[in-house]
């Protein structure tokens, strides 16, 4: 953080350089800040928020599967999954025919088999301290808290321009208690309950009552201005990032107010350890999440207000844990509900929109809650959020050094802004009909069925964990058809001039173009250790060459591998051209080998060097080369046929930094390779130092 500097006594701003700059230190700001992380030494990183410490309790709790996967690749998803609950089913409580609320019946809360994780739930607050302590493990990138900024320019002339600073921002420190948010007046036993209100959509934004006070306030000459190359928005629904940029949010709120409650529940209410869907006749219908150490959140319907058209406003300060909680036992009787214990409780009012640009010229984005807004009740709005800054980190950081053209940020667009719109459409209609009254037979036209409820449930199961996401065609995605149908409508077409890579997605059944690259186990050739293929695929920024080359104990099959290792092992190759000089060849593109034949039948460097890279301090490479063959203590895994790949021709595929599937084609057809990396690599900046920043760090594997 740059000094203050004085003038005739009076302060100055400094004035500092950035080159991502990251408003916000929520889920979707830490998510971009840990990715930013590991490329530290690369890329100068600051990341801004306007409140003085992190969630500590209540806010979004329920990750993904996955989210899951994610957090596991950058090696803190144990922690999650040991600390959360686990949620395993999904009970469905509707009224019989004489009113009173039944349970009609049970689905699985995660698709069995779609991942190696199920969902589970944690506050936020733990989840920020993941990020925090991964952060501070790579990095000397520090969350700036009680700092909010005040002044935005943009200079277009220089957007450009890889090197320029087109962006500018002056930031206020606050003061400790102008950086505190104001708790409603809320008690319990005399004991004050946190609560989530200032950051839910009924209550008004604060930003600019928070720059009134910064300025009155003895501390108001400590100012910075600070220049920087790309900005990300992460600030939440009252955005100040996108009201600088002049962006807006898209949509309809409804007339569906529901309360939170995170209490340790007192009741003989059957499944209140189970997740519960619970539809009454007559009072509204509540989702009862279990917590960890002990707690239950219960989403609660308690009334309908009008529509902005119609000139009225729910009062919000009507809204208490009591009156929520006396909803809850309408919902919920004949079963009796209490609580001596509250942890957190908010309000919200039911909303879809989503923004109309998610960034300006490719310099300033928008992510998270600032984008998109949408009911949490289907468990989406931390996952998406933290999965857009997943989806647009590592993109920044190889704009920043250089390694890519600045043509890939645009894909971010186009890949998330479709994901959100499906979002919304998928909560608009799960959201109305779960606040929906239940049909009381098959002609009451004003209710909702039942049996429609349950299959939309089922349905988005799929949707909500994640893994349905398909990204369209683009210049990293190659796939055939429009980006512009595929997309959000904006044009990620490979640049003219440049031939586009041909996949043959045939080669496969279970890895799909644009899909993220499902995980089955296989063997380390070297010595035998069985490894989740999701594992060997950490968020450390490099692109993987994945070949499964079928049968290596086969001559014809080992002879065409080590031809395709010729090629990658010359001078003029893609990985040698692209490959930051002085940096480990597998740090930008990593090959990695899984073959089909017998582990004791083959040896690992019958193999040419560049599927074992050999170095002079660490000799051959002993983590790049695996096999499908049965293990010693957890039996057969069968690889290529959960993947659908031929034993014998087998398939090379090309993974994204993020673990989608770019490229799909035959093992040994380097031209296609050649052709997809270069539609948007570029031969890296010289400045790039050669010893620090991005590497392939395999020590986990060891």
């Amino acid at each position: 953080m740059a000094t203050p500097v004085f003038t005739n006594g009076q302060p100055q701003p400094a004035t500092s350089d950035c080159d991502v700059l990251i408003v916000g230190a929520g889920p979707a700001g830490l998510m971009l800040a840990n990715w930013l992380s590991r490329f530290s030494q690369d890329v100068k990183t600051r990341i801004l928020d306007k409140r003085g410490t992190k969630i500590f309790n209540g806010q979004a709790d329920g990750l993904q599967c996955r989210t899951l996967e994610i957090f596991d690749s950058f090696d803190f998803g144990h922690r999650a999954w040991r600390e959360s609950n686990h949620m395993l089913e999904i009970c469905l409580w509707n009224p019989d025919k004489d009113g009173v609320i039944r349970r009609s019946d049970r689905i699985p809360d995660t698709i069995p088999g779609i991942s190696r994780f199920q969902q589970v739930v944690l506050h936020q607050g733990r989840i920020e301290r993941f990020f925090l302590d991964s952060i501070a493990k790579n990095s000397d990138i520090k969350v700036e808290r009680a700092t909010l900024p005040i002044s935005f320019s943009f200079d277009e002339s220089v957007s450009k321009n890889t090197e320029a600073y087109p962006i500018t921002v002056t930031i206020q420190h606050l003061t400790e208690e102008e950086a505190t948010p104001k708790q409603s007046a809320t008690s319990q036993n005399g004991a004050g309950i946190s609560d989530g209100l200032f950051r839910s959509n009924m209550t008004p934004d604060d930003t600019q009552e928070l720059i009134n006070l910064a300025q009155k306030s003895k501390h108001a000459g400590q100012t910075e201005t600070i220049r920087a190359k790309f900005m990300v928005g992460c600030d939440g629904a009252h955005s100040w990032v996108r009201n600088q940029v002049g962006f807006t949010l898209k949509g309809e709120s409804t007339d569906y107010i529901w309360g939170v409650l995170d209490i340790v529940p007192i009741t003989d209410f059957p499944d209140i350890r189970m997740r519960c869907a619970i539809h009454s006749a007559s009072q509204g219908s509540v989702m009862v999440i279990p917590r960890e150490n002990k707690l239950v959140r219960l989403y609660i319907q308690l009334t309908t207000v009008q529509n902005a058209a119609g000139g009225a406003k729910f009062d919000r300060s009507t809204i208490t844990p009591e009156v929520i909680l006396a909803s809850a036992q309408r919902i919920m009787a004949p079963y009796k509900l209490s609580y001596k214990y509250c942890d957190w409780w908010t309000a919200y009012q039911i909303g879809q929109r989503v923004g109309d640009s998610f960034s300006l010229h490719e310099r300033v984005f928008l992510a998270g809650d600032a984008v998109h807004t949408h009911s949490p009740k289907a468990g989406q709005g931390m996952n998406v959020s933290m999965q857009d800054t997943y989806n647009l980190g590592w993109k920044l950081a190889h704009a920043v050094r250089g390694t890519h053209d600045l043509s890939v940020l645009k894909t971010y667009q186009s890949e998330r802004r479709k994901i959100a719109q499906d979002l919304i459409d998928f909560d608009h209609k799960f959201s109305r009909l779960f606040s929906g009254r239940p049909a009381k037979d098959v002609l009451d036209e004003e209710g909702i069925s039942m049996d429609e409820f349950k299959d939309a449930f089922v349905k988005g199961n799929m949707f909500a964990s994640g893994i349905a996401v398909d990204y369209g065609s683009s210049m990293i995605v190659a796939k055939s058809g429009s980006s512009v149908e595929q997309g959000d409508g904006t044009d990620v077409s490979i640049q003219s001039g440049t031939t586009a890579a041909i996949s043959k997605p045939e080669l496969t059944k279970n890895i799909s173009l644009g899909k993220r690259m499902p995980s089955v186990k296989v063997l380390n050739q070297a010595d035998a250790r069985p490894w989740h293929f999701q594992e060997l695929l950490p968020s450390n920024g490099c692109w993987r060459l994945v070949l499964f080359a079928g049968d290596l104990t086969d001559k014809a099959s080992l002879e065409r591998l080590n031809r395709l290792g010729a090629h990658l092992g010359s001078k003029d190759s893609f990985i040698n051209r692209y490959t930051p000089p002085g940096r480990p060849v597998d740090s930008l593109i990593e090959v990695l080998t899984v073959h089909s034949g017998k582990r004791a039948e083959f040896e690992l460097l019958s193999l040419a060097e560049p599927f074992h890279p050999y170095t002079e301090q660490d000799g051959y490479d002993y983590w790049k080369v695996f096999v499908d063959d049965v293990s010693y203590h957890e039996g057969e895994n069968k690889a290529y046929d959960f993947y659908g790949i031929d034993k014998e021709r087998g398939c090379g595929v090309i993974i994204r930094p993020d673990q989608y599937v770019s490229w799909i084609g035959h093992v040994d057809d380097y031209e296609n390779m050649d052709k997809f990396f270069s539609a948007f690599m570029k031969t890296p900046k010289a400045t790039i130092r050669a010893t620090n920043g991005l590497t392939n760090d395999t020590s986990t594997l060891r």
